[in-house]
């Protein structure tokens, strides 16, 4: 079956500089390869972080504190005056989140919304000659597992142990490397106000979150009371809702309800978060460059054709070639290095995350993993078609414009 004379036209215009045509093709393949691989690459990463991040931790956080001070009464009075204001003592006050019973029982009633209380703190771990200094979290099991996945975490042990064992301790992997500490050991605990414990070791956890797994340790809600000597005091709420993405409104509710600060997840990542729009912005950035350099090779292929052709023009013009032909033909070499470059870099993209994927590494900074976690989508290879096809047509569009534009008999003229 015989091509459409202007697609015939197009690719004996390509083929008749194989060797520019075929590094633009590269141009175009590499970025379409290159952006898959990466995209798959960050976004793996991206993604487990996020939902190690929402499997581990609780969805909001109700802290015993305020998100700006009070104001004072004479800034009430005076609002933007002029007003310098000194000596001022705060007022002592007992920290802990008041009423907490009462708040908790106004969110159980709230659909798809799981609480528990904590009471968080410092300690300091004494185990054969070694002191480690680590958070201690005061937690209800019961409530607990509703909110968290400690339980699904623990390597040893159980979370009932926490009320079964006397002075029970469960300590992340990390915290118990180390010290070298085992289970069923008996380390001393060190509060920062002087109580003293002997605990048991009932469980180690790995969340394969460096930073929880090195530093967290859970006891009884009531013990960790003894070792703060705050008895019945509870300075966190956790929260676990069925829909995340409602996080955000709810948490707003709570603290203009409650007044405490109320932190969804996705305040408590915002550092990490921000880090994920820089990383998104480097590798589009990236591959744009790459595929600007592959369009101006596109650019220079089709313009050589134009003034290479500009006698060949002419005659199909006056054959009857309308402008908008002209401009047809040199736009359709465009799209076709586009679309051809597009099918390689797609070859390309899945051999480098198929590459990637094969290698194996023990990688430990905010997440714990054996090699790349690659996020393998269809969109990917979309985007990156998208964004192939469309600069190479922009690429064609200038010099199929000019060719479209050429006067069959000042083409005559010049060549006489």
């Amino acid at each position: 079956m015989a091509l459409p004379i202007g697609v015939d036209i197009a690719i004996q215009h390509l083929l008749h500089r194989r060797r520019q045509t075929l590094v633009s093709l590269l141009g175009v393949a590499l970025g379409v390869g290159f952006f898959i691989g990466i995209s798959a690459m960050m976004q793996g990463f991206q993604r487990d972080f996020i939902a190690r991040i929402i499997d581990v931790q609780p969805h909001i956080i109700v802290k015993d504190e305020v998100r700006t001070a009070p104001r004072q009464p004479v800034e009430w009075i005076y609002g933007d005056g002029a007003v310098d204001l000194r000596g001022l003592k705060p007022r002592e006050e007992v920290r802990g989140i008041r009423g907490a019973r009462n708040i908790m029982a106004t969110l159980d009633e709230v659909p798809g919304v799981q609480v528990a209380p904590a009471l968080s703190g410092n300690l300091l771990l004494r185990f054969g000659g070694r002191d480690v200094s680590v958070n201690v979290t005061g937690i209800d099991p019961v409530r607990e597992r509703k909110v968290t996945h400690i339980e699904k975490d623990l390597l040893s042990g159980s979370l009932d142990a926490l009320y079964t064992t006397s002075n029970a301790i469960i300590l992340g992997e990390g915290v118990a490397a180390k010290a070298g500490i085992r289970k069923d050991d008996l380390i001393s605990a060190v509060s920062p106000v002087g109580v003293v414990l002997k605990m048991k070791v009932v469980g180690i956890f790995r969340s394969n979150i460096t930073l929880i797994d090195n530093f967290d340790t859970y006891v009884l809600l009531k013990k960790a009371q003894v070792l703060q000597n705050r008895a019945n005091v509870i300075n966190r709420l956790n929260l676990r809702l069925d829909d995340i993405e409602q996080s955000g409104p709810l948490a707003e509710r709570i603290e203009r309800q409650f007044g405490y600060r109320s932190e969804p997840w996705q305040e408590q990542s915002r550092n990490v978060l921000g880090i994920f729009v820089i990383q998104n912005g480097i590798m589009y950035s990236t591959v744009g460059a790459i595929l600007i350099v592959s369009c101006f090779g596109i650019y220079n292929v089709i313009s050589t054709v134009v003034f290479e052709k500009t006698r060949d023009i002419g005659i199909l013009k006056s054959m009857g070639f309308r402008p908008r032909d002209i401009r047809r033909i040199f736009v359709l070499e465009g799209l076709i290095v586009g679309l051809t470059g597009t099918v390689l870099g797609w070859l390309l993209g899945w051999s480098l995350i198929e590459g990637l994927a094969s290698i194996h590494l023990n990688m430990e900074g905010f997440i714990k993993s054996q090699g790349f976690i690659l996020y393998r989508t269809p969109r990917h290879y979309i985007i990156g078609a998208v964004m192939a096809v469309v600069s190479a047509t922009l690429a064609a569009w200038v010099p199929a414009r000019r060719a479209s534009r050429l006067n069959p008999v000042d083409i005559v003229r010049g060549a006489g």
